[in-house]
């Protein structure tokens, strides 16, 4: 069953932050690349994503993988200094963009508000590193933070999520796991899960364009997904099967052309599973929680969960 979190302000607050990006100038005329490599630039707007949760203490984190080095930020709970869960998380952007810059008001206060170790995570984007260099980032950081907990005050328990292309990313993270034998995630969280390719859904019919277009044909998509037939960790929804994977906290926007993906993700997962899908809001409101009331009472949702997860039986 959904949870559904309706709110009178969810309407008006997104009606007015689509309001406000229509009335932005347009920029000058780019190709395609061009455009990406000036919107990498762009530093968020605390007025617009807030700023990060003074209950945590962050740390910037040169990571050292096989043949490359990406950037973390650690965000450390600062209640405590007892070991805690470690959790990764995976900005969005649509694989070709993002930032860990862009949501540190949700890692942050995740960490905060769940008592977990938060590892945000810059992993390899395309066109640069099409599919499946991102994935390989976030398989191996998992190892890494296995490795490492002591040096992250971690506990040994290890949940992995993130936002859109990020939740893709962790989605299938655990598909790989799961197909490799090597150790699972204790829990996924995603967050308006972008789970397949072409979807014709619903959603994708009455929302497309709303923030976000998920269009067939799209330049940001022919970057990353490789030609031919895709393999499931590129489109977690095309598995076969989705047994044996980490319980779930899946979180859904009412008015994004990828509410469909999370619902039929929900329904199609076979362990213990929630579903909360907020009503009125557009894809991508973590990022704005400074004038999405949705944003901030999410990472509140997002934090009392994972206390319950790992936290209950204390």
């Amino acid at each position: 069953m959904t949870e559904l979190i309706d709110s009178p302000a969810f309407q008006a607050e997104t009606d007015a932050l689509l309001k406000l990006f229509a009335n932005q100038p347009a920029g000058p005329d780019l190709d395609p690349y061009e455009s990406l490599l000036l919107d990498r630039t762009e530093l968020p707007d605390p007025a617009l994503a807030g700023t990060a949760d003074p209950r945590t203490r962050p740390r910037d984190l040169a990571m050292e993988l096989p043949g490359r080095t990406l950037e973390a930020r650690v965000y450390q709970p600062v209640h405590t200094s007892r070991p805690a869960p470690v959790l990764l998380w995976l900005h969005g952007g649509g694989f070709i963009g993002g930032h860990l810059r862009d949501i540190e008001y949700a890692t942050s206060g995740i960490a905060a508000a769940g008592n977990v170790v938060v590892v945000s995570l810059n992993y390899r984007l395309a066109p640069e590193n099409p599919y499946p260099a991102g994935l390989h980032d976030v398989v191996e950081t998992l190892a890494w933070i296995r490795a490492h907990a002591t040096e992250l005050n971690g506990d040994g328990r290890v949940a992995v999520g993130g936002q859109s292309a990020g939740a893709a990313l962790a989605a299938g993270t655990c598909l790989v796991a799961r197909d490799t034998g090597v150790p699972l995630p204790d829990h996924q969280v995603l967050c308006y899960p972008c789970l397949d390719l072409d979807q014709d859904t619903e959603s994708y019919r009455l929302f497309d364009g709303t923030f976000l277009s998920i269009a067939p044909g799209r330049w940001s998509s022919a970057q990353y997904f490789p030609d031919g037939e895709l393999p499931a960790a590129a489109v977690p929804l095309r598995a076969e099967s989705l047994a044996g994977l980490p319980p779930a906290l899946i979180l859904a926007a009412g008015r994004d052309p990828l509410r469909d993906d999370a619902r039929q993700y929900a329904q199609r997962l076979d362990g213990p599973v929630r579903l909360v899908e907020y009503a009125d809001t557009m894809h991508a409101f973590l990022n704005f929680p400074a004038v999405l009331s949705a944003g901030r009472h999410a990472v509140e949702l997002i934090g009392a969960h994972l206390r319950e997860v790992f936290y209950a039986s204390e």
